[in-house]
Parts: structure tokens; C-alpha cells; sequence
């Protein structure tokens, strides 16, 4: 061993890729002797390591060091493209089986197309190339990558879960936009500049509308609307109302809320379905096992004595989690039956209190819905503008204040009903999200309620138009000013939490620097609540972009800005949680509940699409029966031959078939699960003979070794 291989992470290879082979990286000169490091460098383990891109440093690099990685990451990429094209045998590659097999196959399509000599091959060989090295750039132009890395190297990998859930909503938002500006806002102005807002004096028989009254209005009224989305912007771009009732512009409006919701359902189950076998695997018992926990769950990457302490409380917090759900587990094996009984009334009254408490939130965001409208028409909040202001975020107030108060109240109910941690932590988060979602479900239906006369078409006030069109003649404007309330005040409430809560906390902690210092100053970044947060904010957006188009516009902004002051919260006021969030349920858990908020959000506006009768006095589906009448009337002017194909499409000759097609693909998908399952049982038993062989050998040749060496 005159020569020995010296270990470059920075040499590695391509983001999502996998190292580059050491023999390829050159030989440093020759030692005296092999030195530790040239020990451990030669450790199977330190032959797999995971790193994270061409460039980037392990975890815990400084910041000096990160900066020297971007500036020459170009060149380090550049330099291992060349490496890998020499061939190597995939038994030497330092990679796990998947990307060695990976790497077999394309090293062998690239001497197919090179024996061959034609022409398509070389031209299919290219075109490979050049779309694994598109494919590399794309990964390269990936927004805050560093910054990602360097919050899951210093706060764990469920912290760096939710900058990744937050970046990706940021994209879903951008795409939105982008759709938005396209599909709607370009039609309404390459047809003519649209109309103004109808005057006073204009009326029908479902009364007047007047969003945008005359005269001189001062700045803090001006202020309110913003705040409000009443005045001068109700009548704009931003809401409904806005859009002329043009036959094109009606049908891109409406296809638009289509593409988009099916973009968002195709991204969402890409990522929910990539995140599965992570989660699957990790979750498995082959996985959570003590011996996984002890030789195997180190990461050698990680660099600094801080890093290095935070990831050893991290296994530590894990080993602990086992064997305390291992020790719940146990005492619920040997329970008695009075102790059953005690538990599950102890379980059955708290449940009764979860229920109590999310039943009186509930009627609280109703009676404020319901209140909003009766308190606006009072002389005294007419005429003062703050006091209006107040009352119009009535809603949004409630709704912010059961989210915020429960769910601290939701964790000290969890541990009292005998769960293990982890069906703790199950409980919390479907608690947590049923309240999100289901506040909001409720100022739907409180506004349904007043939209609808409760659902009473022979009402007095919807007789004749459909609607309530005395209190709300552009209803779906009122809507859209209800999601774009509720975002605003979503996002100065966590402004004002950061603000007036988490920096003072650290302000605190700074002058006080002993024990109440400390313990009234630590805070630790909760991911589940923050992810909720997330994703109620988004279903608000999903809810709000069809009764106000530019809201994902708005709500990108929002993101953008929260990423930032997240970020500076993060690193600035919080510490490493002393229990982390595991960032397999993150994968799989989160894209879940991300779908049920979809799924929700299309709830209310199909609703309004199919049943509701449009507004008469605004919007671009004015004068029709439903918003969807719009769409047959369009068909109809098409070609008969294509009549008759979207026709079929809605016909049960189609739909049968398809539906036929679909259970015989999941059943073939069923069945080859369970024979892979089946097969990996088999692997199971077949390493545990051989670990049993294993054994039985290496007693033998112990039991040999010193028959022979006795005298």
C-alpha cells in the first residue's frame, strides 16, 4: 500500500447523480505509511457516500467554502463529464446497484450505436447525450438548491422538506400565473379595450351595481380598499367583475380554471408517487431496525463538531423514539381489561373535548360570516373606516385564531391518550388539518348560505335572478374578495408573529442569559404546523383563482417573500428541533394532504360553475342560465364531425370502456405489487439464511483455528 487514494467530495459527481469512481480522480503522492485518513478513506462506507451535486461541500462546509463551490462548479462539472466517459466496469464504480445498472445499460447503447455505423444511431446517440446534459443543466438552475442543502445539513432533513414543499408550491403558482396571463388577461385585451363599471343610474330587475362610486376619496380610504379589495380595485383585472362578457374571452376564463386544476393534479401526484418508495423503504421494519440505526445511519459527509453533535442527537432522538414506542407497545400488550377500559374512556372524553372545541370554532367562523354583512350596513362602521376594516376581516380574523389556538391545544391532548409518538404526531396533523380545511369548508358554506337564500330558490331575494342579488350583486367578486382577504391577513399574520413574538423571544434570550433566558427564548421550527400553513394558504388560492384570476400572481409574490422570511427566522431565532421530523412521512404525507386540499377546493367551484346562476350585472357570463351553458353554445358553432366527437366523449360508450381499461390496468397493478411482494420476502429469508451460514462459518473456523494452535 505504497499509494493511497485521497478522498475529494468535491470532486463528486452531478447533482442527483451518483460519485464519480475514485480511480478515475488521480493518485495523490506516495506516504511513508497509510495514514487515518487513508485508513478510513478505504472503508466500504466511505466508497457509498451520498453527495449531493458537482461542487457542493458536505454538510456543515462554511460559507467560504460554499462560495469557492458555486464559482467553480461549471468547471468541476465539466471535468467529471470527462471522467465518465472512460469506460469502466460497473464493478468498480463505488455506486449502489440501481445506478451501476443504470450505468451498464447506457454504456451498452452507446456501443451499440457506435458498431453499428448508421446513421440513425449516431443521430439516437446525440440526441441521448444531449438531453442527459439539458437534463443537467435544468437540475443546475434549480432556485435556492445551495440554500436547501444548507438547511438540511444545520436543521435535518424535515426542515429542509418544507423549503422544498414551499419552492414547489412557488412553481405551481408561477405556472398558474403564466396560464392566467395567457388564458385570461391577454383575450380581454387584444379583443378591445374592456368597458368601464356600470353607473348609478343603470339598473335591471336584479337591482344595481355600482363597485367603483365617484368623488374625492382620501388616502387612508384608499388604504382600506387595498387592504379590503373593495373600491378602486374591485373594479379591475384582479376580480371577476372586471371581465366583459365576450364569447372567446368567456371560454378561455373557463378553460383556464380546467388546465390549470389539471396541471396542478398531474405535478402533485408526480411528486406524491416519487416520494413513495422513499417512504415505503423507510418506513419498513427492514429499514427502522436498531441494527439500520446503529451501523448504517451515519453520514459521513457532514463536516464541524456543531454538525456533527446535531446529527448524532438526531440518531440519538430516533433510537430514543424506538425504544420508547417499543416500551408503549409492551405495556399495552400486558394491560389488564379495567386498564383497557380506562384508556378508552380516558381516549373517548378527550376525543368528545377535540370535537367540542373544533364544533365551537366552527360556528364561530359562521356567526362572524353571517354577522360581516349585518354589522357593514350600521351607521357607526360606516363611518369610521378602520372600524369597517375590522369588520370586513371578521372571517379571516376567526379563522386565524382557531389555527393559531388549537392546535397548541391539539399537542397536549395527544400524549394523555396512550399513543406511541408516531400515532401521536398521526393524530396531531389530521387534527390540525381537518380544522384548516374545515374552517375554510365552513365560510364556504356560510357564504353559499347567503349567496343562495340557503338554498331556497322560491325565496323572496332569489326568485327572481337565482341569487341574493340585493346583497350581493356581483357575487362571485364578493368571493374573490373573500380568498384575497384571507390571504392578505395570512401573510401579515406571520409577518407579525416574526415580528412581535419570535424575535423579541431571541431578544430575550440575548439579555438574559441564564436559565429562564434560555428556556423563554429557545425556539425550534415546527414543520408540521408551518407544512398546514402551507398548504391552507394554497387551497385559499385554489378556492379564490377562479373568482379572482391574479390570486396565484398575488400568492407568488407571497411565497417568495415567505421563503425569505422563513429563512431569516430559521437562522436567526430558531434552533435545531430536539425531535425531528421524519422526512419520510414529509414525501409521502404532505403531497397527500396537499391532493385532499385540491380535491376540496374543486368542491366549491364546481359548484358555482354547474349550478349557481351567474351574476346579471357583471363578469363574463353575464345573461347566461350557468356558467357552463357558455361551453355547449361554443361547441355548437364548431364542425358537426367534432360535435359529435366531444359529444362521445361525454357519452357511456365511452365511458364504459375506459372504465373497463382502468380496473384491468390496477388489477394487473395489484397483483404485480403482491408478486414483488412475495419476491422480497423471499430475499428476506434467503439474507437470513445466508447471515445464519454466515455465522455457523465463522464459528467453525474459530473452532479450527484453535484445535490448531493447542499443543
Amino acid at each position: 500500500m505504497d499509494e493511497r487514494l485521497t478522498w475529494e467530495p468535491e470532486a463528486w459527481g452531478s447533482s442527483g447523480g451518483w460519485p464519480a469512481p475514485q480511480e478515475a480522480r488521480g493518485r495523490c503522492c506516495p506516504a511513508p505509511g497509510p495514514s487515518l485518513s487513508s485508513v478510513l478513506n478505504e472503508l466500504p462506507s466511505a466508497a457509498t457516500l451520498r453527495y449531493r451535486g458537482p461542487g457542493v461541500l458536505p454538510w456543515g462546509a462554511s460559507e467560504e467554502e460554499e462560495e469557492d463551490g458555486e464559482r467553480n462548479i461549471q468547471a468541476i462539472a465539466e471535468a467529471t463529464q470527462e471522467e465518465l466517459e472512460e469506460p469502466l466496469p460497473s464493478r468498480e464504480l463505488p455506486w449502489p446497484m440501481q445506478a451501476r445498472r443504470a450505468y451498464r445499460q447506457s454504456h451498452a447503447r452507446d456501443q451499440v450505436a457506435q458498431g453499428s455505423g448508421s446513421r440513425s444511431a449516431q443521430w439516437a446517440l446525440r440526441l441521448r447525450r444531449s438531453k442527459e446534459k439539458m437534463k443537467a443543466g435544468l437540475r443546475t438552475l434549480q432556485p435556492w438548491a445551495w440554500t436547501l442543502k444548507r438547511i438540511g445539513g444545520q436543521f435535518g432533513a424535515g426542515t429542509e422538506s418544507y423549503f422544498s414543499l414551499l419552492r414547489f408550491l412557488l412553481l405551481l403558482n408561477v405556472l398558474a400565473s403564466v396560464l392566467k396571463a395567457c388564458m385570461t388577461l391577454l383575450p380581454t385585451w387584444l379583443e378591445g379595450a374592456p368597458p368601464g363599471p356600470p353607473g348609478p343610474d343603470i339598473s335591471s330587475s336584479c337591482g344595481f351595481y355600482n363597485p367603483n362610486p365617484q368623488g374625492l376619496v382620501t388616502f387612508p380610504t384608499h388604504l382600506f380598499n387595498l387592504l379590503s379589495g373593495e373600491g378602486f380595485l374591485e373594479w379591475s383585472p384582479l376580480f371577476y367583475g372586471f371581465y366583459p362578457p365576450r364569447p372567446h374571452l368567456a371560454v378561455t376564463y373557463l378553460c383556464s380554471v380546467f388546465v390549470i386544476g389539471l396541471l396542478y393534479l398531474l405535478l402533485i401526484l408526480h411528486r406524491s408517487v416519487s416520494g413513495l418508495k422513499q417512504t415505503l423503504l423507510a418506513e419498513s421494519g427492514t429499514l427502522t431496525s436498531y441494527s439500520h440505526r446503529v451501523f448504517t445511519a451515519w453520514d459521513f459527509g457532514l463536516c464541524g463538531d456543531v454538525h456533527v453533535r446535531l446529527r448524532q442527537r438526531s440518531i440519538l432522538y430516533e433510537l430514543q423514539v424506538e425504544l420508547e414506542e417499543a416500551v408503549v407497545r409492551r405495556q399495552a400488550a400486558v394491560r389488564t381489561l379495567g386498564q383497557q377500559a380506562r384508556v378508552w374512556s380516558v381516549r373517548i372524553l378527550l376525543n368528545l373535548l377535540v370535537i367540542a372545541l373544533l364544533g365551537a370554532a366552527f360556528y364561530g367562523v359562521y356567526w362572524a360570516t353571517g354577522a360581516t354583512v349585518e354589522l357593514q350596513e350600521k351607521p357607526p362602521v360606516q363611518q369610521m373606516p378602520l372600524l369597517k376594516l375590522g369588520v370586513d376581516y371578521l372571517p379571516s380574523i376567526f379563522i386565524s385564531g382557531v389555527n393559531f389556538l388549537l392546535p397548541p391545544v391539539f399537542k397536549l391532548i395527544a400524549p394523555l391518550e396512550g399513543y406511541t409518538r408516531s400515532r401521536q404526531i398521526v393524530f396531531i396533523l389530521l387534527r390540525t388539518v381537518f380544522l384548516r380545511l374545515a374552517s375554510l369548508l365552513v365560510l364556504l358554506f356560510s357564504l353559499w348560505d347567503q349567496i343562495t337564500c340557503g338554498g331556497k330558490a322560491e325565496a323572496e331575494g332569489c326568485k327572481i335572478c337565482g341569487y341574493n342579488y340585493k346583497e350581493l350583486p356581483c357575487w362571485e367578486t364578493r368571493l374573490g374578495q373573500e380568498m384575497y382577504k384571507l390571504l392578505l391577513f395570512d401573510l401579515l399574520t406571520g409577518v407579525a408573529v416574526m415580528l412581535l413574538i419570535q424575535f423579541p423571544r431571541k431578544l430575550l434570550c440575548g439579555l438574559c442569559p441564564g436559565a429562564l433566558g434560555r428556556v423563554v427564548g429557545t425556539q425550534e421550527f415546527q414543520v408540521p404546523d408551518e407544512v398546514l400553513g402551507l398548504i391552507y394558504a394554497q387551497t385559499v388560492v385554489w378556492v379564490g383563482s377562479f373568482f379572482c384570476p391574479l390570486l396565484p400572481l398575488l400568492n407568488t409574490a407571497k411565497f417568495l417573500l415567505l421563503f425569505y422570511l422563513k429563512k431569516l427566522t430559521l437562522f436567526s431565532t430558531c434552533s435545531p428541533a430536539s425531535r425531528t421530523f421524519r422526512a419520510s412521512t414529509a414525501n409521502f404525507f404532505f403531497p397527500m394532504v396537499l391532493l385532499l386540499g385540491l380535491a376540496i377546493s374543486a368542491v366549491p367551484v364546481l359548484y358555482s360553475i354547474f349550478l349557481i346562476p351567474p351574476s346579471k350585472l357583471c363578469g363574463p357570463f353575464r345573461g347566461q342560465s350557468s356558467i357552463w351553458a357558455q361551453i355547449p353554445e361554443s361547441i355548437s358553432s364548431l364542425p358537426q364531425t367534432v360535435q359529435n366527437f366531444l359529444f362521445f366523449l361525454g357519452t357511456q360508450a365511452f365511458a364504459v370502456p375506459l372504465l373497463l381499461i382502468s380496473s384491468i390496468l390496477m388489477a394487473y397493478t395489484v397483483a404485480l405489487a403482491n408478486s414483488y411482494g412475495r419476491l422480497i420476502s423471499e430475499l428476506k429469508r434467503q439474507i437470513e439464511t445466508e447471515a445464519r451460514n454466515k455465522v455457523f462459518l465463522a464459528q467453525r473456523a474459530v473452532a479450527l483455528s484453535s484445535a490448531n494452535g493447542a499443543p
